[in-house]
């Protein structure tokens, strides 16, 4: 075994997909006690705002980040969110339109959402984003590699990319629409993990289905057992599909009863979303707004 065969041979992280569902369907039970105006309030400062669209320019990018501007002045009673993020190209666009401090400028980076190209293009990507104001980076589990079983060149892949982000907190997309099972998501959250990830992600939101219930639970899980294992906290960020306030909170419980509390902060809890804070908006409002 290599190290990284050892570190999925020592895990005891459930891998049962019918244990899953029934451990989540338990938790869920308590979502009600969570469903209040201070957890939206919450959730609305732990969202990524997100534009990745085809159509998105330097101006459509530019007025999207002097919404967030406009969002302190008018809803000073709420948090802003937590970053705005946007293809690696327009992260000096954000990074010159923003003001509001505390919101980070995020990208997705080396070629998302495949991950399918030479490894020096997605490092040239990456330091380019840095270099032009990214605080985050989120790039994608290379999901051919792992079904090879190459761990090795897919971790090195992860830690040379770590390395050229200097600093800004590297988020690893698991893919977790394609990866499909329990066994395969602790599988990828963990070399993602031992590979210096300082997030693990749902989804692109792209191709596959978005991020899942069940698919939170056994990567929560993984970043339990590796707190555990390691002293290192890494987050958890749901994606791909996470719409509604209710959903919203549904994540919130996960993190709540798996994590605790320590993991209830924007360092360690993210939702990326573009529709997510116009609604969590209008659940504190009491009415529909299209703010943002």
């Amino acid at each position: 075994m290599d190290r990284y065969e050892q570190v999925i041979a020592n895990s005891k992280v459930t891998t049962d997909d019918e244990a899953v569902k029934k451990a989540v369907a338990k938790i869920l039970e308590k979502t009600h006690e969570y469903n209040t105006p201070e957890v939206w309030k919450f959730i609305l400062g732990t969202i990524d705002l997100t534009t990745l669209s085809t159509e998105d320019s330097e101006r459509s990018v530019a007025a999207f980040t002097r919404r967030v501007n406009d969002f302190e002045n008018e809803y000073p009673q709420y948090p802003h969110v937590a970053a705005i993020c946007v293809y690696s190209n327009f992260a000096e666009v954000v990074d010159t339109n923003l003001d509001v401090e505390g919101v980070d400028v995020c990208v997705v980076a080396g070629c998302f959402p495949s991950s399918q190209t030479f490894q020096a293009v997605k490092v040239a990507d990456v330091a380019l984003a840095r270099e032009a104001g990214a605080d985050e980076v989120d790039i994608v589990f290379n999901v051919g590699m792992y079904l090879d079983k190459n761990y090795e060149d897919l971790c090195d892949e992860i830690i040379e990319l770590k390395h050229t982000a200097k600093g800004a907190r590297l988020k690893v997309i698991l893919e977790t629409g394609c990866l499909k099972t329990a066994e395969n998501i602790r599988n990828a959250s963990l070399l993602s993990m031992y590979s210096d990830a300082d997030f693990i992600k749902t989804s692109t939101g792209k191709v596959y289905p978005g991020a899942s219930l069940e698919a939170a639970y056994v990567m929560c899980q993984c970043i339990k057992e590796y707190f555990d294992t390691t002293g290192r906290k890494v987050g958890f960020k749901a994606a791909g599909g996470v719409r509604s306030t209710e959903e919203a909170v549904q994540y919130y419980t996960i993190v709540k009863e798996v994590l605790g509390d320590e993991w209830l902060n924007p360092n360690l809890f993210r939702i990326g979303a573009s529709s997510l804070a116009n609604n969590v908006l209008s659940s504190l409002e009491g009415t529909p707004v299209k703010f943002f």
